[in-house]
């Protein structure tokens, strides 16, 4: 589900303001005007910082270039800036969206879009990543997956306030219709839409797969005046299709629906396998709702739910196991710290994560806490909690070592984690001449994991002298924390080269020094002056880059009394198609 952002060198920046002008060179003192000026300008590992301000659209921003694993195109936010993109004069047609994203490998950080003539932003290529960003006032959803989208990761964004005309059409967050596959939502708000806060609706595609975590779900189905709208109002419409048999497989983790006008969780008519596991609802028109059989081969299972108010329906195939609504369990205000949603729409933290509140966790001596079935998912105590948050805080990675050791003229970083918890990854970061640490690569974490996991990171273009890094690991709320710095040495020559032999004439014995810059196989012979090889010193052996130093006994019982005698010789250095050579003098 995961792709690795590798850097080996500093790509080109690109910025972007209200102030700035197209024919500018893109410069932070010299910004230009628009995005796509920008776009036009970039190539694949380039970064695009867009300047704080309101930049007033009209047209759609079309992103079709493609990255790569190894090179992705950067459009983030500058800094803690925050840049509006605001499309209110756009004309409201389904054509005209605010942003459309049909490349891959694109990493979209720190903007707001608001009232585009349709969607927000509308995604059709592959392996982005978009985060920290909010789609709000759009005429119709906020952010929508189709075209065969796939593996795309949507982290710590919100949608709210979006209504089309018809009402029944914007949603929050819609991996819909024609959506390809393992498209990844973490840390998600959805409020006050007027169709569904997520909206999983199949025409076109089938069978896919679609995975939210830890996303908050609200108050959908009314507008912008709090009035009902007459589209839907559900929180998590997981499925559905025109001819009633289309497959939406929808996986739903630590999610939480309230207050929205019809539905909690919803099937629609979905065939396909839902899995809601430690989801928590409360306050909505109906909480749970699955009741249509599936097609062969799905299943549908909710395992440490929790319902406040009114429960809904599960019909008798679901598959249920330590919820709230089953024995032994009674549920009441008094599970809960707060139910008062006071704050729910509040600022994100500085990270992107979600805001920290006391609602709907669950109180001290709630028979909820460790009640819960072992389902894989982190927990503290000696079982799960039943909902969405654990009591007690569980440590998000445990790093039990992190090393530096040399290949070839590169230094490859491993580190082995014991657990992680929502582990998104690991940024890599070094630190350069003015002491400050730079972020040079990004490796992905395991997202959940008990088992022990092993990563390395190869760093290509290294100092002389000593190297400085550290890891930034960041969790999927975008929480993060450092390890300890590491240092490792380096000093790698800059060439292949022999050195004179000292001392010159010597008798026995003389020290020879060599620096290799490549590695692979190596060899040091002396010769006499009619090119016959009197003494082997290295043969063929495979060495690494660096400096090195022999010492030749031309006394050693192993060269044979005959062997050497006083005269000029050659030692020859050999690797590969490079051969250096010098000559030497041995006086008895």
């Amino acid at each position: 589900m995961f792709f690795a952002i590798s850097i080996t060198g500093f790509s080109t920046q690109i910025f972007v303001s209200t102030i700035g002008v197209d024919t500018n060179p893109g410069t932070i003192d010299s910004p230009l005007k628009t995005i796509p000026a920008a776009i036009t300008k970039s190539q694949a590992g380039d970064t695009i910082y867009i300047r704080a301000g309101v930049y007033s659209l009209t047209a759609k921003i079309s992103i079709t270039r493609n990255g790569s694993i190894g090179s992705i195109y950067h459009l983030f936010a500058y800094q803690n800036e925050r840049p509006i993109l605001d499309y209110s004069a756009m004309i409201v047609n389904s054509s005209n969206r605010g942003i459309s994203l049909s490349g891959s490998y694109w990493y979209i950080k720190g903007i707001d879009i608001k009232g585009a003539g349709d969607n927000g932003m509308n995604i059709s290529g592959s392996n982005n990543i978009v985060e920290f960003c909010s789609f709000y006032e759009n005429h119709d959803t906020g952010l929508q997956l189709g075209g065969g989208a796939s593996n795309n990761q949507i982290i710590n964004c919100d949608s709210y306030l979006n209504s089309d005309p018809g009402q029944g059409n914007a949603d929050g967050f819609a991996p819909k219709l024609d959506v390809g596959s393992n498209n990844y939502f973490y840390g998600c708000r959805a409020w006050q839409n007027s169709d569904d806060g997520w909206d999983g609706y199949m025409r076109g595609n089938d069978d896919v797969s679609t995975t939210l975590e830890n996303c908050w779900c609200f108050s959908n189905g009314y507008l912008k005046d709090g009035s009902p709208s007459s589209g839907n109002g559900n929180g998590y419409k997981m499925g559905g299709s025109d001819d009633r048999t289309l497959m939406h497989n929808f996986t739903l983790k630590n999610c939480v629906a309230f207050d929205n006008r019809v539905r909690g969780f919803d099937q629609n008519n979905n065939k396909g396998t839902m899995t809601l596991y430690n989801c928590t609802s409360f306050g909505n028109g109906t909480n749970y709702y699955i009741s249509s059989t599936l097609n062969s081969g799905k299943t549908a299972t909710v395992i440490n739910g929790v319902s406040l108010g009114s429960f809904g329906s599960l019909a008798a195939f679901v598959i249920q196991q330590t919820n709230s609504w089953l024995s032994p369990f009674n549920v009441t205000n008094d599970d809960f710290v707060s139910l008062d949603t006071l704050g729910v729409r509040g600022p994100r933290n500085a990270d992107g994560s979600l805001p920290i509140l006391d609602f709907m966790h669950l109180a001290s001596g709630s028979d909820l806490i460790d009640a819960g079935s072992d389902i894989g998912l982190p927990y503290s105590g000696t079982a799960p909690d039943l909902g969405a948050f654990e009591f007690d805080e569980i440590v998000p990675v445990e790093l039990i070592s992190f090393s530096a050791s040399l290949s070839g003229k590169s230094i490859v970083l491993s580190w082995t984690t014991a657990t992680e918890l929502n582990n998104y990854g690991f940024e890599i970061q070094k630190k350069f001449s003015d002491n400050q640490f730079r972020t040079i690569g990004f490796v992905p974490g395991s997202g959940t994991s008990s088992e022990i996991n092993e990563y390395k990171f190869v760093n290509e273009s290294v100092f002389q002298g000593i190297n400085v890094y550290r890891l930034k690991q960041v969790d999927f709320s975008g929480a993060y924390n450092y390890s300890n710095e590491i240092n490792f040495s380096y000093n790698i020559p800059s060439d292949f080269s022999l050195s004179q032999n000292y001392p010159n004439p010597f008798n026995p014995s003389t020290t020879i020094n060599f620096s290799l810059v490549d590695e692979g196989p190596v060899s040091l012979k002396v010769y006499n002056l009619v090119g016959e090889i009197v003494a082997v010193l290295i043969n063929d052996e495979i060495k690494e880059p660096g400096s090195y130093t022999i010492n030749f006994d031309a006394s050693s019982p192993s060269l044979g009394s005959s062997s050497i005698s006083s005269g000029t010789y050659l030692y020859v250095l050999k690797q590969g198609d490079k051969i250096n050579l010098k000559k030497m003098i041995l006086l008895k």
